[in-house]
């Protein structure tokens, strides 16, 4: 039988981490799609993609800070486009929303709940901050819910549904995968499902082998064949759970937004090397990686022609 195809998911740059924590994560519109671009060459399918301020850095969800980003992008690769709706934890669902209510993506993120994100542990690993929101923006997450409701959910379902976007449902916990059951069986969300488990922020679950197999024997339960599984792994623990689920035939996802790290003690020069890194674990298990049209097909994709880029 042919290898199972692998999606590759590169999350370029997102909302956790800030300047001072790496030298190498992207900032500006020109770094973000180089990053995105080199990504793609190296074998990621789908590239997911936050914006930042390119003076301060701070995440920010102004679609004109988006555009040139996806523009760069389109003109020199075909992989997937995918924008988050989840933007940062300290933002509203409408500031969130806005760059895929803009410009339609084939595929957006949707996080499946509300719940405590706590990033505040990261302080112990920055001695000077760059700028003067990192600070405050860490140590605010001690006391911060990132506000999830159904209602956001459903109104984001509706307003991206109604443009032919497809969704990456990240579930950070096992009751996330039911919100998402209680959201297909109201016909708000069609299958296949694209399942993205998340393992090790503070507030979700955990890195044990048996989180990421009962995140797994739970989805199964829900969804049976109508879904398509994938994680990622918070911080040093992002290679070994993609392990995990690919010998299990699990799409994986990296990515600097995920993990600054390439390695015990040394961070990741570019998100091209996480991918070149958890390519070879994919390649090296007799699985094959997905081209972006194979992406589009496993995901039933509206095609990058029907985007507003």
């Amino acid at each position: 039988m042919p290898a199972r195809k692998i999606i590759i998911t590169c999350a370029v740059t997102g909302a956790i981490h800030t300047p001072s924590m790496s030298p190498h994560l992207p900032i500006t519109a020109t770094e973000i799609a180089e990053a995105a671009l080199g990504a793609a060459e190296a074998g990621a399918a789908v590239v997911h993609l936050h914006a930042r301020d390119p003076e301060t850095g701070r995440p920010d969800q102004s679609p004109d800070l988006f555009r040139p980003i996806l523009g760069l992008i389109r003109q020199r690769s075909d992989c997937v486009l995918n924008l988050t709706t989840g933007g940062a934890p300290s933002m509203g669902v409408a500031e969130r929303l806005r760059p895929a209510e803009v410009f339609a993506p084939e595929l957006a993120s949707l996080n499946m709940g509300s719940m405590n994100f706590g990033l505040y542990p990261m302080l112990a690993r920055v001695e000077n901050f760059r700028h003067e929101w990192e600070e405050p923006y860490l140590e605010g997450s001690r006391d911060r819910i990132f506000r999830n409701t159904l209602a956001d959910i459903e109104h984001i379902l509706r307003v991206c549904g109604a443009q032919g976007t497809r969704f990456e449902c990240e579930c950070y916990d096992i009751g996330h995968l039911y919100t998402l059951a209680h959201f297909a069986d109201r016909g708000l969300i069609e299958p296949p499902f694209f399942v993205q488990s998340v393992f090790g922020i503070l507030g979700g679950i955990g890195v044990h082998e048996e989180d990421v197999l009962h995140m797994r024997r739970t989805a199964d339960r829900l969804f049976g064949g109508d879904y398509r599984w994938s994680v990622l792994g918070a911080g040093r623990h992002q290679m070994r759970i993609a392990a995990m689920a690919a010998a299990m035939g699990g799409n994986v996802r990296v990515g600097l937004e995920d993990s600054l790290w390439d390695g015990p003690g040394r961070l990741a020069e570019s998100n091209a090397a996480q991918v070149k890194r958890v390519r070879g674990i994919v390649e090296g298990l007799g699985l094959e990686i997905a081209t972006p049209a194979e992406a589009r097909e496993m995901l039933a994709l509206k095609g990058a022609e029907r985007v507003n880029i």
